[in-house]
């Protein structure tokens, strides 16, 4: 058996347990094909780059799964009949990640100080910059040089 990643975008209007339940759908397609499903990950509701069968935003839905090739095709034929699912792609890949996906890892990482704060907090403070006098006219600084083009 080879090892592939499905991932799926469903509809934005769906709500989280239908999701879970497409999942569910996903794994026993697989099971009933001899394969087996290692991992299953929910990365939310996240806006797309582009429309996509007028959705703006869609459910992310990641599977690993460990089957036949004549499973994976049962899979993606009821994946482009599944009207919930809007976009799909199933990869063919030498071994299966084992730990969180980098989308997984993105979204656990710790949040990222002030940076103005790192920058300025070791400036003083200013205080008043005292009383500031008019400058006053100021000189002519000679012959611009449009004058001198306009003049020949």
């Amino acid at each position: 058996m080879a090892f592939y990643e499905c991932v799926l975008i469903a509809r934005q209007d769906i709500a989280t347990t239908q999701v879970d339940a497409l999942g569910d759908e996903v794994t026993s397609i697989v099971s009933e094909g001899g394969g087996t499903v290692s991992k299953r990950e929910y990365w939310g509701l996240r806006s797309l780059n582009f429309r996509i069968k007028k959705n703006r935003k869609g459910h992310y839905l990641l599977v690993n799964i460990d089957a036949p090739a004549p499973a994976v095709h049962e899979l993606e034929r009821r994946l482009r009949l599944n009207e919930d699912v809007i976009r799909h792609m199933v990869i063919r890949v030498d071994a299966l990640d084992e730990g969180q996906s980098a989308m997984m890892q993105k979204n656990d990482r710790p949040e990222r100080p002030n940076r103005r704060g790192e920058r300025f907090g070791d400036r003083p403070e200013r205080g008043e910059r005292g009383e500031r006098f008019p400058r006053g006219d100021r000189p002519d600084r000679g012959e611009r040089r449009s004058q001198r083009e306009g003049a020949e």
